[in-house]
């Protein structure tokens, strides 16, 4: 016991006499990595097409291309806590790090699929600890006074990242090669991986705790959690993935993909209760503040990448939109979160305003951004959805500091690193869980649409008689003959209506959204009180 102590102090000392390093440096390096993990979710979408004829495969197959990097994104993302326990976080950050860009490069020269989903399973495994191990970075760099400010970059960094994925990935194709949407990771990877190995250190604290629990066998492999956690969590995202393109519970594959889900996280969530070195920690979600926070962090995933997924996809195809245009939409909301998320840190470390008023405020702008867009009409043209956009914006810059703030408010320090894991995921499952509904539900609503608005459309309908007569009028006037004319009337009276159908699903799926966002409001009222400050909590 007393070689152990030795040897702790002497690790101890090493870490303290590291030169101290000004801890926005450290934010700014962390956020660089997980800036780029953040964009490959979403930059990849537009470019599909482009990939599939560039390797000759279908579009169907080429969609695997997200599947796979979503899928080992999910199954390393609750891992990385003890991960990061058992290599080291700074070792473990820098080999992700190091995955995620050589990863990178050899997806930009896949000369086949088989070779492209390869590298994409290793680029999803680097990539899933990047955010997590980050965000751990952060909250032990920063004092609990200064948290907020590090929230706040943390938070445009995960805000940005998805919404601007399809612009940036739109211009790339558009205006050079699909290659270059991985070829452009290589080069910050690199200078991430410099800066990274410069500045971050782990903290006294954590080599401590780390360098005991190795001393004292409790940093075994758990093999049968392992397992259980892959199972889990790579069926529930294949499932979710692929769930609409294959029908759902009408696919066998899906319907198992489900089942094992299912039973896998039933059975991962009883055997993490029962080890005493848990790879997940469950137990973090009897703290109240973090419960309630890791629900908030849920719910913003559906919403933001819900809403990510759903305005572009509403401008293309309702409004013919290219791409690049409709994500454009989407840039005022990101303009704003950057202005107003320092703003709010700001608010929270002067003691202005409670971080529970913060919240209270965001989620009802958020709401309100909801049901205006489900009020609007074919006629709305793109810049009100980017004006929509913005209020949407005025809440989510409101919201992520202060329910990272809730979520660690509780904590000791030596549980900020299982907290950062158990975050993100709560967030990964929410924009997993929010995409999957979108796409299903705009389809099933807008057949159920179509279903009610053609019973009102019989043959005996006056309106549709009169309109009708209208267009065919209109279309000899312009050089048809009368047996054109009336068949085109009938095609344009059905586009209309598939449009009209369309445009009323995806009301239904802001509506959800709205509702879903005023549910959390109760929610926040049971947050307990804590005091926003204190003493460091060990280093970086």
């Amino acid at each position: 016991m007393k070689t152990l102590n030795t040897n702790i102090d002497s690790t101890v000392a090493e870490q303290s006499g590291v030169r101290t390093v000004n801890p926005w440096f450290i934010a700014v390096t962390v956020t660089i990595a997980a800036f780029m993990e953040l964009l490959d979710t979403s930059i990849a979408n537009v470019a599909l097409p482009y990939i599939g004829g560039g390797l000759g495969r279908s579009y169907d197959e080429v969609t695997w291309i997200l599947t796979t990097y979503l899928v080992a994104n999910a199954v390393v993302l609750p891992m990385t806590a003890w991960l990061s326990r058992l290599f080291g976080r700074k070792t473990y950050y820098l080999l992700c790090v190091v995955l995620f860009t050589i990863s990178s490069f050899f997806c930009g020269v896949a000369p086949s699929l088989g070779f492209m989903l390869l590298w994409r399973i290793v680029q999803g495994v680097g990539g899933g600890g990047l955010a997590p191990v980050a965000q751990a970075i952060l909250v032990d760099t920063f004092p609990p006074a200064k948290r907020a400010a590090a929230f706040a970059l943390f938070t445009v960094v995960i805000v940005t990242a998805p919404a601007i994925g399809p612009v940036l990935g739109g211009w790339i194709t558009d205006n050079y090669n699909w290659r270059w949407i991985f070829f452009i990771n290589v080069p910050v990877g690199i200078l991430s991986l410099y800066l990274s190995n410069k500045l971050i250190h782990d903290p006294a604290a954590f080599t401590e705790e780390r360098l005991a629990a190795k001393a004292a066998g409790r940093m075994s492999i758990d093999t049968i959690g392992i397992v259980l956690i892959t199972l889990a969590s790579g069926a529930l995202e294949v499932s979710l993935d692929r769930g609409q393109i294959d029908d759902w519970f009408g696919s066998s594959f899906i319907t198992s993909m489900i089942v094992i889900a299912v039973f896998g996280w039933i059975g991962t969530v009883l055997w993490e209760l029962y080890v005493k070195e848990p790879i997940i920690d469950f137990r973090l979600l009897n703290n109240r503040n973090f419960a309630i926070a890791s629900s908030l962090f849920f719910v913003f995933g559906i919403g933001l990448f819900g809403t990510t997924t759903l305005i572009p996809q509403l401008l293309q195809s309702l409004y013919g939109y290219r791409a690049i245009d409709a994500g454009l939409v989407l840039g005022p909301g990101a303009l704003v979160i950057t202005v107003l998320a320092p703003i709010s840190a700001q608010l929270l470390q002067r003691h202005l305003v409670s971080a529970k008023t913060l919240i209270l405020m965001s989620l009802s702008f958020i709401a309100a951004a909801m049901f205006v867009y489900s009020d609007m009409n074919l006629d709305t043209n793109g810049a009100h959805f980017g004006w929509i956009r913005a209020l949407q914006g005025v809440g989510y810059g409101l919201f992520l500091v202060p329910v990272n703030i809730i979520a660690y408010s509780q904590l000791r320090p030596d549980q900020n690193n299982k907290a950062s894991s158990l975050t993100n995921l709560f967030r990964n499952w929410g924009g997993s869980f929010g995409i999957a509904f979108v796409t299903t539900a705009a389809e099933r609503r807008a057949d159920l649409h179509q279903l009610n608005l053609g019973s009102h459309l019989g043959s005996s309908s006056q309106a549709l008689q009169q309109n009708a007569a209208e267009l065919v009028n209109r279309l000899m006037q312009f050089g048809s003959t009368s047996a054109d004319a009336e068949p085109a009337t009938l095609g344009i009276v059905y586009q209309q209506l598939l449009h009209q159908s369309e445009f009323l699903a995806f009301m239904d799926c802001f509506r959800v959204f709205a509702w879903l966002t005023l549910i959390m409001i109760p929610l926040v009222i049971l947050v307990r009180r804590f005091k926003v400050g204190g003493a460091p909590t060990g280093g970086h």
